[in-house]
């Protein structure tokens, strides 16, 4: 089933953001497997819908607290601090790059803005945390086993703040949600956006060593695989020399699979011998749910210009996506897609294409 809220997808001008990243990119989706032949690939549900899916008779709230399961106490009290809309704003500003190193205004004019920055946290940044957290849900509560949200994937947001346009990391988050609640116990992260899954990496390393006092619940665990461009932010020499050590982005994925520019006919191959690490990196361990960031960017016809040193074709695109899916279904893992980075007017098409292969010849 395809999860769809609307809500969460900003329109960047409403809040004086000057960026032209285009905001209809998961309408497009519906609207293309709509038209598109052959059997759609389960229902389009709403959050709301989605919840009542569930048996869920209340809407679903992020709580303060439980961002902490993720995050460091004092960056999540900065962020739901309810008496301080500069500071929340300023935080903002900073993470989405909005500011240049004198503090003025860069790509963002607040003159034109018609909302906050609270709006924006409380409508795109909660919003996200929320539908993949029910993505996860419909996953391991569906007799199918699989949905796709079409949001997420904020993956860069790291322990004590955000980076890459990333605030909340909402992989993490909700893998810890729905350990907490006893839902899994073994998670999965299989990361295949363009740039390092380094948000995610930090935050269960973090977890891991106590650095979070929030640990893993005994048997609990969550395993990190990123395919990225190998050069590239965040993994270039200005990013990593300003880097703390023992920080993202330094800290390694559990996999680390670093694919360099012109090495794209490698890249699929070298993603299933990942998989197969995967595997084998958690024993006898049963992996109960795996969270896919189906990043777009790594298209040869993305228009983010940091993710251009790998040019994958849709072909390619769509068929790293069934291999993924293959490999999950034969083991039976339930699975939680997120839509993750893309970028221009074509960054629509790798999870459509996909999507509607699934059309064809699905249980």
């Amino acid at each position: 089933m395809i999860l769809f809220d609307p809500a969460v997808n900003a329109e960047w001008l409403d809040y004086g953001i000057l960026i032209p990243f285009p905001q209809d990119r998961p309408r497009k989706i519906v609207d293309f497997l709509g038209k598109a032949a052959g059997r759609f690939p389960g229902p389009v549900l709403s959050l709301e819908e989605a919840l009542a899916a569930l048996g869920e008779k209340t809407p679903f709230v992020v709580e303060r607290d439980d961002v902490e399961l993720a995050h460091k106490k004092e960056y999540v009290d900065a962020l739901f601090q309810r008496d301080d809309d500069e500071a929340l704003a300023l935080a903002l500003l900073t993470i989405y790059e909005l500011l240049d190193e004198n503090g003025a205004p860069r790509r963002y004019d607040p003159a034109i803005a018609v909302k906050t920055m609270r709006d924006l946290f409380e409508t795109a940044v909660l919003g996200r945390l929320a539908g993949s957290y029910v993505a996860a849900r419909l996953a391991l509560e569906s007799a199918d086993g699989f949905c796709y949200y079409l949001s997420g994937g904020n993956h860069h947001a790291r322990y004590d703040g955000g980076a890459g346009f990333c605030v909340l990391n909402d992989m993490v988050w909700t893998a810890r949600k729905i350990q907490h609640e006893g839902r899994a116990r073994l998670v999965w992260i299989i990361d295949v956006d363009a740039h390092k899954g380094c948000g995610s990496a930090e935050l269960v390393d973090f977890i891991r060593r106590g650095v979070n006092p929030h640990r893993f619940e005994a048997g609990c665990d969550i395993i990190t695989l990123s395919v990225h461009m190998a050069r590239g932010w965040p993994l270039d020499a200005e990013t990593l020399a300003a880097s703390l050590p023992g920080r993202a982005p330094s800290i390694p994925s559990d996999i680390e699979i670093p694919i360099e520019a012109g090495e794209e006919a490698l890249y699929n191959q070298k993603l299933k011998e990942g998989l197969g690490r995967l595997s084998r990196l958690s024993g006898e361990r049963t992996c109960d749910l795996a969270i896919v960031v189906d990043g777009a960017d790594p298209y040869e016809k993305d228009g983010l210009e940091s993710s251009a040193l790998l040019r994958l074709t849709l072909a390619q695109l769509v068929e790293r996506d069934n291999l993924i899916y293959a490999f999950l279904r034969a083991r039976g893992i339930k699975s939680a897609w997120l839509l993750a980075g893309g970028y221009g007017e074509r960054a629509w098409e790798p999870a459509a294409y996909f999507l509607h292969s699934l059309t064809d010849g699905e249980d």
